[in-house]
């Protein structure tokens, strides 16, 4: 089921302060090197996941995520001044695997299919026009009918 307007306007927002307080904000040292990619907030608008990416090892990434759920009040209280709603949403945070899963499908690719040796940038014009196929002469005829 698609999400609401509302869901999805409170979505962008929370993304946007989050992502901003952790820039500038936060002074937790274990928060470092976090992106947040997106936010899914529910249908009653009470509960909000946070995918973020944290570049690091996999100590560093669960120690940035207890970190964030430990400022979680904090961004809670940064979303009411910004979200006109009745109920600020309870923030999770979880790590978005997408980027690493990304990576590891690139080097699969790397070594599965086979490099280039030339690309049709290297072909030279006049060899790249030998190997064009030749017009026939019914569509080369000055009369055409349109």
């Amino acid at each position: 089921m698609e999400p609401s307007r509302r869901a999805q306007k409170l979505a962008e927002i929370v993304r946007e302060v989050v992502a901003v307080a952790i820039l500038r904000e936060l002074k937790d040292p274990r928060i470092r090197n976090v992106t947040v990619t997106y936010v899914e907030v529910s249908g009653d608008l009470r509960l909000a996941k946070v995918h973020v990416s944290v570049m690091g090892n996999e100590t560093q990434q669960q120690l940035t995520l207890r970190g964030l759920q430990n400022a979680a009040g904090f961004l809670q209280s940064k979303i009411r001044e910004r979200a006109d709603t009745r109920y600020i949403p309870k923030l999770t945070f979880l790590l978005d695997q997408g980027v690493k899963k990304s990576i590891a499908v690139a080097q699969i690719l790397k070594q599965v299919l086979p490099s280039p040796t030339t690309s049709p940038n290297d072909v030279p014009p006049e060899e790249f026009a030998e190997n064009l196929p030749e017009e026939s002469s019914e569509n080369t005829s000055e009369e055409s009918s349109f």
